[in-house]
């Protein structure tokens, strides 16, 4: 993500972005949660190629989603598992989409500053710089169902606003 914009929206997608690279890394390696962090913070925040500036991280979210979903994956990566549709399996998932899903679910479930409308939107927008198939309509179903799990009065106040 370029640095065209810094706005608080622009940080904090680019949060997100470097939160599910690090859970990646840090899944695939078995490197330490914090040596991985900081290694971003280091390293790729505000990092530079070709000329561009990337957008530097809301660290704090960066780190809120690290932390949150290294702390207790299993947790996560059940509740993913109880909303995936029949036939699918996590093991069945390639690793960055399990990541992406891992992320999005820390976020549902303990990020509730953040609308649920608005957690699902930027983790299908994710999906979209990775994968060009399936995927994304799969990971909106996911979060949606586990939306609607962990937050149903959002969905409920939502559709009383609907005309």
């Amino acid at each position: 993500m370029m640095a065209s914009t810094t706005s608080r929206t622009a940080r904090r997608r680019a949060a997100r972005l470097a939160a599910v690279q690090a859970l990646y890394q840090i899944t695939l390696t078995g490197a330490h949660v914090k040596a991985v962090m900081a290694e971003f913070v280091r390293f790729r925040f505000g990092a530079e190629l070709d000329g561009d500036r990337f957008v530097e991280p809301d660290r704090q979210l960066f780190a809120n989603v690290v932390q949150g979903a290294s702390d207790r994956p299993q947790d996560l990566d059940d509740l993913v598992r109880g909303a995936l549709s029949a036939g699918w399996s996590m093991e069945r998932l390639e690793l960055l989409l399990r990541m992406i899903l891992r992320a999005g679910a820390w976020e549902l479930r303990d990020n509730r500053t953040v609308p649920v409308r608005l957690v699902i939107g930027e983790y299908v927008d994710l999906t979209h710089a990775f994968f060009s198939g399936p995927e994304p309509g799969m990971v909106n179903a996911v979060l949606d169902r586990l939306g609607h799990l962990l937050r149903p009065a959002e969905f409920a106040a939502a559709a009383q606003d609907e005309p």
